[in-house]
Formats: structure tokens, C-alpha cells, sequence
């Protein structure tokens, strides 16, 4: 029975783990924007930076 509930457990394990990490894979739509303000904010720091990238997420 112990056998049984071990195998059990581990199947959900590595079920749920394999789930979990192909959502994790593909970025959102808000992420994909993130990643390309920060690439055209380079260089531009503090207040700049700030002001850029409030406007660039906000398109």
C-alpha cells in the first residue's frame, strides 16, 4: 500500500512539474513588452529611465 501512494504521489509530482513549467515557458503579452522597452531603454538611467519606461508600457 505505501508502494502504491509513494508511485501515486510521484506521478502527480512530476505531472504537475511538467504542467507548471510549459506555462512557465511561454511569456505573456505583458512580458514581451516589458522585454522590449527595457532593450530600447538602454542607457538611460534614474528619472529617465522611469519616465521612458512609464510611457513605452503604457502604448
Amino acid at each position: 500500500m505505501k508502494k502504491l501512494l509513494t508511485l501515486l504521489a510521484m506521478g502527480l509530482t512530476f505531472g504537475l512539474g511538467q504542467a507548471y513549467a510549459a506555462d512557465a515557458a511561454a511569456p505573456t503579452a505583458q512580458q514581451t513588452k516589458m522585454g522590449a522597452c527595457n532593450k530600447d531603454a538602454e542607457g538611460k538611467k534614474g528619472d529617465e529611465r522611469k519616465a521612458f519606461m512609464k510611457e513605452c508600457l503604457s502604448k
